[in-house]
């Protein structure tokens, strides 16, 4: 029975334990992203970057994952990946 139980909990609490932390995102945009997104003509904000009509998540998921140029690899671990996605949906427009 408690075999059942914490098969239960860890099911449902599953999307919760792997939804990132979006705070914890900010601070890697800071570090690793806003060089250049926030601070150079030659490429997008963050906010404009995020709100294209083809962003959502998975793409921003997909990207940071195997990112390629003119964006640098920045071998995020997957805990920073989701973090940062986390971070990039709340700059992102509902839609």
């Amino acid at each position: 029975m408690l075999i059942l139980a914490f098969a239960a909990l860890v099911l449902t609490a599953g999307p919760a334990l792997a939804a990132g932390d979006a705070d914890a995102g900010r601070a890697i945009a800071q570090r690793w992203c806003t060089a250049c997104h926030d601070r150079s003509d030659a490429v997008p904000t963050l906010r404009e970057a995020v709100n294209r009509p083809d962003q959502d998540s998975g793409v921003l998921e997909a990207w940071l994952t195997a990112p390629h140029p003119p964006m640098p690899d920045l071998s995020l671990s997957r805990r920073e990946i989701d973090d940062l996605v986390a971070y990039l949906a709340t700059l992102q427009e509902r839609r």
